[in-house]
């Protein structure tokens, strides 16, 4: 399967705008909460209960549903997913009353915490053994290309057609992706596949914990900063209102580049190394916002925040692909269990993040989550260094084909 799928692209373009869809959705919620709580007449802080519950929900559901559908054909799952996923956003924008609007974002985060790891997991399986990290890199990608396109459109959309135009876009774009992804993905041949009570077994298993624990742990602290972004930068170089959406989309794309960087890395270096690289560039960017904060007083340069988000940016998202390929790996026959746990994992880091950076930004400003943010990622560090030290992952990608532990996908 490996070596047909080398002819054609078509189909990691598609679960690339799979997961850009499926970020699009996520994300662009948080820009149009205003025009939500005016429309439906609930508090803001009310409708940023829509935000709260589809990450709950995708984090609960995730690896329970990877479970639940290990036995269904990825090609039906991805196809029949996506179209699920534009009934439901369309479904969405004719949305008359918030309870309406609720149930809607439950449904669509149970769809997404479907789709998105067996995106992950079908491009790692397709992809040629020397290409594994750059095509589960370009599936990754979709989702910083979202934050930096998609959500942007979104919200200005929301502004100009009312907050259903953006969710009917959302809807629209995913056609187009279950379109390709029906065309272009080929079917993967069905093979034996673990039983649930042996799936749930190797999920339980020390590396996959570990690898889990690494990237709740690498989300609190690489995120943190995202999530606080505007009094980060404003006790940095004392500017706020439109710099934020600057520093903002620079680190979207930063990210972006960061994404295909770490595929890339990965396949090179092997998986462990640039996880570790990846890791101590964020912990490092971190540390350097904070001696810019320190030195700066508050009147840094904004070219050099810019500078230091870049370098932030690229190694905060460029650790995508290569713990993904890990969790693939450590996950054996359960490998995208393994990969829908480990995205658990990111959105729990994620609510550390805000939870944390919250009482951080409370007691001590912007340059508090930095600290934070520094303190998670040396300990990213420490829990990932034992890790890959007591289980490491192949050097190469074509190592775990032949590996006992190498996932098998119906």
């Amino acid at each position: 399967m490996r070596a047909s799928a080398q002819h054609s692209s078509g189909w990691l373009i598609g679960l690339l705008l799979t997961t850009f869809v499926i970020g699009t959705d996520d994300f662009v919620i948080a820009g149009v909460l205003p025009a939500i709580s005016a429309d439906l007449e609930v508090s803001e802080g009310a409708a940023g209960q829509l935000v709260t519950v589809f990450s709950i929900t995708y984090a609960i559901a995730c690896p329970i549903l990877a479970v639940a559908t290990g036995r269904v054909p990825r090609k039906v799952l991805i196809v029949g997913g996506l179209a699920v996923f534009a009934v439901v956003n369309f479904g969405t924008a004719l949305a008359s009353s918030f309870g309406t609007l609720m149930a809607l974002r439950v449904a669509a985060a149970l769809v997404a915490a479907t789709l998105s790891p067996a995106a992950f997991a079908v491009a790692g399986r397709l992809a040629p053994s020397e290409r594994t990290g750059r095509a589960i890199g370009t599936v990754a990608s979709g989702l910083t290309v979202s934050l930096v396109v998609g959500v942007p459109f979104g919200s200005w959309l929301s502004g100009v057609a009312g907050w259903e135009a953006t969710f009917v876009a959302v809807g629209t774009f995913t056609c187009p992706a279950a379109v390709l992804t029906a065309l272009a993905l080929p079917r993967i041949p069905r093979t034996q596949v673990a039983g649930v009570a042996e799936r749930l077994r190797l999920l339980r298993r020390p590396p996959v914990l570990l690898c889990v624990l690494g990237t709740m742990l690498a989300a609190c602290g690489g995120l943190m900063p995202y999530v606080y972004m505007a009094p980060i930068t404003h006790d940095l170089a004392g500017v706020g209102g439109r710099y934020v959406g600057i520093f903002i989309a620079i680190v979207g794309v930063s990210g972006a580049v960061g994404t295909v960087l770490g595929g890339r890395l990965t396949d090179r270096w092997g998986v462990d190394r640039t996880l570790l690289a990846a890791f101590g560039g964020v912990a490092a960017a971190a540390l350097v916002l904070l001696v810019v904060g320190g030195l700066g007083q508050g009147v840094a340069p904004v070219w050099l925040v810019c500078l230091v988000l870049v370098l932030w940016g690229v190694p905060g998202w460029a650790n995508n692909p290569p713990m993904n390929a890990r969790a693939m790996h450590m996950g054996g026959d359960a490998a995208t269990e393994a990969v829908a746990l480990n995205t658990s994992g990111l959105y729990a880091g994620i609510s550390l993040a805000g939870a944390i950076g919250g009482g951080a930004v409370n007691a001590s400003g912007g340059i508090g989550v930095l600290v934070a943010a520094c303190v998670a990622g040396l300990i990213t560090i420490a829990v990932m260094a034992l890790s890959v030290r007591r289980y490491p992952s192949p050097r190469r990608a074509s190592e775990a084909d032949s590996s006992p532990e190498k996932a098998v996908m119906p």
